[in-house]
């Protein structure tokens, strides 16, 4: 029941203007702040690993910019859910799909490097709306918010969603098949299939799958990146130049060139990097579990 009346509320935030809407999220965000000490905890952690040049109240502040813009990608994703496509044509302006128009228009699969910033699903419906692409679903322990988020993904055009679990022989006959992969490489998934390489100076356990993917498909890495814009001015989806000399044979060198890129891309907008994630709870054997 509690499930159901969370999702009539989030349906009825989609009737507010945006600004009115991203108001209600920062003051969201602002309260989750206050409220969720274990999230606090984490995103402080995480900040002073990566920002270690700034002093505490820096990172404090960092990190309550970063709670509230959290707090309206909860609210704004009603908009995702049920706004019609016009307007959200309108609030998601995608800069650069030219260059994945013309790869595909070549034959050439496109493999999208998607880093965890909290427009990514926003950045997702964009891109949706634009093209038949496919992307990876993990299913929610909540089979109310499962099928709510299964139609929000669900909606633009003719969308396959891949599950985690599934082969990677599914992926690559995506992209060959003239879809475009939304691709999330960036968080800590365990010891298993992960190698450690730097981000932001601190060995994170990656999953190599970029450079595996990229070269099992034969596809061109496209970096994709979101970025919220303030009150009510929407958001920006930036398709980045196609990647030149990647693969190569050393998927190491080719993962720390991965990490290397989101940490460029991060600096460049510091309060919108999913920090809430434990990046770092995996360690190189005898390291402390910074948590």
């Amino acid at each position: 029941m509690l499930s159901r009346l969370l999702v009539a509320a989030l349906w009825l935030l989609h009737f507010l203007p945006l600004s009115v809407l991203a108001a209600c999220g920062n003051a969201l965000g602002s309260a989750f702040f206050l409220l969720a000490r274990r999230r606090r905890h984490i995103v402080l952690v995480n900040l002073r690993l990566c920002f270690p040049e700034r002093d505490d109240e820096q990172r404090r502040l960092l990190a309550k910019a970063h709670f509230r813009v959290l707090g309206r990608s909860v609210l704004e994703r009603s908009l995702l859910l049920w706004a019609r496509p016009e307007r959200l044509s309108r609030l998601i302006r995608v800069e650069g799909e030219e260059r994945m128009r013309t790869l595909l228009a070549a034959g050439q699969p496109v493999l999208m490097l998607t880093p965890h910033f909290v427009g990514l699903d926003a950045g997702g419906a964009g891109i949706a709306m634009r093209f038949d692409s496919a992307s990876i679903y993990a299913e929610q322990s909540n089979a109310v918010f499962d099928r709510l988020l299964l139609r929000g993904r669900c909606r633009f055009g003719d969308q396959l969603l891949l599950s985690r679990d599934a082969s990677v022989r599914a992926s690559i006959r995506a992209m060959k098949a003239g879809r475009p992969l939304y691709y999330l490489p960036d968080m800590d998934f365990g010891r298993k299939d992960s190698i450690f390489v730097p981000f932001f100076g601190v060995l994170a356990a990656t999953v190599p799958g970029l450079s595996r993917l990229a070269h099992l498909a034969g596809a061109t890495v496209v970096p994709c990146l979101t970025r919220i814009l303030p009150g009510g001015e929407g958001y920006v989806v930036t398709v980045g130049e196609p990647w030149q000399d990647f693969p190569t044979d050393d998927v190491e060198a080719d993962t720390r060139r991965m990490n290397a890129w989101i940490e460029a891309a991060v600096r460049t907008l510091p309060e919108q990097y999913y920090w809430v994630h434990r990046r770092f709870k995996t360690r190189p054997a005898g390291e402390p579990r910074p948590y």
